[in-house]
């Protein structure tokens, strides 16, 4: 159920399904930056690798087969007649070499100005993202969800962890990725909360939560799917800001935080009282129909 339901939901978001996989990205660009797709809602991000490229290889001896020349020519022609894939692949460069720059100049403009010059590309090209910081945020979040993603696939160590323990390593690598620009955060969080970029970022994180469920083997159903993985965001978000102000060695105190939330979560009346501050705390932006859902769902 939890995998139709989040097909429902996030449908504008940039995954696929099908029915032995979970939401999953398209296959990753073969491109040196690490991000896999862009954010922008109705844009597919095309692979510039599905164009043949093939060049025809001529010597002094040889003639040049005329296939291989009609072949370099068709790709010629296939490249003029696309350039806006192009365009997309030089925009996902300079979002991948600004994010450096985000540790001095934060999640502006400034940033995006100083990766075009990185990958000697014109500083015009930030003007063509249509909400610049916005954006290089995003790009971030996508590129450190890809990581999470290839993470569950690859660690075969994930399923012989309790729940418990595998939410707890899966949330601790997800909020490692964020350490280096721990001092910029803020600044991101504050970009993510305009009204404009809501819809995306409440996409992004809750398959971020989906995909952690997912990993511990969570085959939830009906109510419990929705109730899971609230009460998952919620202990991701606490956590999150709780990173925020912690001076601790590496970040000692904040994983012990989230250890002790979790730990908490798997036990029934706490998992309760903690919902329903969630949903109090909700409430406040979203109106009391979502305090009024959470509160019917642990009255059953």
């Amino acid at each position: 159920m939890y995998r139709t339901t989040a097909k429902r939901l996030l449908g504008g978001a940039r995954w696929y399904y099908n029915a032995n996989v979970a939401l999953r990205y398209q296959p990753p660009q073969k491109l040196k930056l690490s991000s896999r797709f862009f954010t922008s809602p109705n844009q597919p991000f095309p692979d510039p690798h599905s164009i043949n490229r093939s060049v025809p290889v001529v010597t002094t001896t040889e003639t040049p087969n005329p296939s291989d020349s009609a072949s370099s020519s068709s790709s010629t022609d296939d490249d003029t007649a696309n350039p806006k894939s192009n365009y997309e692949d030089q925009q996902a460069r300079v979002l991948q070499a600004s994010l450096p720059y985000v540790m001095k100049l934060g999640w502006t403009e400034a940033a995006l100005i100083a990766g075009a010059r990185d990958v000697g590309l014109s500083p015009s090209i930030v003007g063509s993202l249509s909400r610049k910081e916005a954006a290089l945020v995003e790009y971030f979040m996508d590129d450190c969800l890809q990581r999470l993603v290839d993470k569950i696939d690859s660690d075969e160590s994930l399923k012989n962890l309790t729940p418990s323990d595998c939410i707890s390593k899966l949330i601790r690598f997800r909020l490692e990725m964020q350490a280096p620009y721990v001092s910029t955060w803020p600044q991101a969080l504050s970009i993510q909360a305009q009204p404009a970029n809501v819809p995306t970022s409440f996409k992004q994180r809750a398959v971020l939560v989906d995909e952690i469920w997912h990993a511990t083997g969570d085959k939830a159903s009906d109510i419990d799917w929705y109730a899971k993985r609230t009460i998952l965001g919620g202990i991701y978000s606490t956590t999150e800001i709780y990173m925020l102000t912690d001076s601790s060695p590496d970040f000692r105190d904040t994983w012990a935080f989230l250890d002790a939330r979790v730990k908490d979560a798997f036990d029934i009346k706490k998992t309760i009282q903690e919902a329903q501050s969630l949903a109090e705390a909700v409430s406040v932006g979203l109106g009391n129909s979502f305090q009024g859902f959470v509160g019917k769902v642990f009255q059953r």
